[in-house]
């Protein structure tokens, strides 16, 4: 049974729900390792600790989330399956929870994906369902499927056993680089950045919690400033898996946890995938490399501190690795 913590109208997960997190998905999940590298250290003057998420089951911390809602499911729920709208990482995280479970998987698609991660959504075995690419058309045809089925909606980010497992990422590396001083995470709908300020918090409370977000997507940026959710953002980045509007439980629970958010370019963006294959010989999508992106747009600020930083997922269209070349000519 899930743990809650009440808070203004949501009840977020806490360490305990992670913790429990972490047991339940510990037979199927990788450990994942930190790495370091000098040059990289002396270009951010800084000492960076990158947490692997990108060699995660699935090739993003996804898993975790989807594995431990999977698993939390009572037997006769988990007979009649699992239901979840995702163009990318989440859907195939989901698909591979429930093959490990021996339980059916349907995912809604929207039209235009990208293909290489739908790739990856089909052949971890989920039932594919194609819809209109909008947000309302992916959320009515997730419902249709649940009714039609009975299986479970297992919310990309907003529900809390996923925003638990993803949780499990931050407790792994703090025992890995134990007092970080700040610890970075990518942010789109918020279900990583959530699970690591929860931990984060709770086991290192004055280590400075930073969001980053592409300009091309940053309602999260903007709903801070505001002070309310801002969900009239249209995005336009080549951080795919960024562009999801961040969700409410997760906005207050940032918010409460007072998580910074700041942001990157696409072209900073680019140049940070770059450096991390060149120097640490590791392909990070986009999304992932928006975090390294965000320290570096503001190195002073951060010089001298130990960093964690999270890469969050690996899925990169081989066809779009001409960007990395491009940056690579440009720098």
């Amino acid at each position: 049974m899930l743990r809650s913590e009440s808070m203004s109208r949501f009840e977020f997960p806490t360490l305990t729900d992670v913790r429990a997190a972490a047991a339940r998905i510990a037979p199927f999940a990788r450990v994942t390792p930190v790495l370091r590298d000098q040059a990289l250290d002396e270009l951010a003057g800084a000492s960076l600790h990158f947490k692997c998420e990108h060699l995660q089951i699935g090739g993003a911390f996804k898993f975790r989330g989807a594995c431990n809602a999977v698993w939390s499911l009572h037997e006769e729920e988990a007979r009649r399956g699992v239901v979840t709208h995702s163009s990318g990482n989440h859907g195939a995280a989901l698909a591979l929870a429930a093959r490990s479970r021996g339980i059916p998987a349907h995912v809604v698609v929207p039209e235009g994906a990208v293909r290489a991660k739908l790739a990856n959504i089909e052949a971890a075995g989920a039932i594919l369902h194609v819809c209109a690419p909008t947000l309302a058309a992916r959320e009515e045809t997730a419902a249709r499927v649940a009714r039609e089925t009975g299986a479970t909606m297992v919310h990309p980010y907003t529900d809390p056993r996923v925003i638990a497992g993803q949780g499990t990422v931050v407790l792994e590396l703090l025992r890995q680089a134990p007092e970080v001083d700040v610890l970075i995470a990518p942010l789109g709908g918020g279900g990583l950045m959530s699970g690591a300020a929860i931990v984060a918090r709770a086991l290192s409370p004055s280590t400075q919690l930073l969001a980053a977000e592409p300009t091309g997507a940053d309602d999260g940026w903007r709903s801070m400033q505001r002070g309310e959710r801002v969900v009239d953002v249209v995005p336009n980045t080549i951080c795919d898996g960024l562009r999801a509007t961040i969700g409410e439980i997760n906005f207050e629970l940032l918010r409460a946890r007072g998580v910074e958010i700041a942001t990157a370019d696409d072209a900073q963006v680019l140049a940070a995938m770059c450096l991390l294959w060149k120097h640490l010989k590791q392909t990070v999508e986009p999304s992932s490399a928006v975090a390294l992106a965000v320290l570096l747009a503001q190195r002073e600020r951060w010089r001298g501190k130990k960093i964690g930083i999270i890469l969050s997922g690996g899925n990169v269209d081989l066809d779009a690795l001409s960007f990395l070349k491009q940056a690579t000519e440009s720098s």
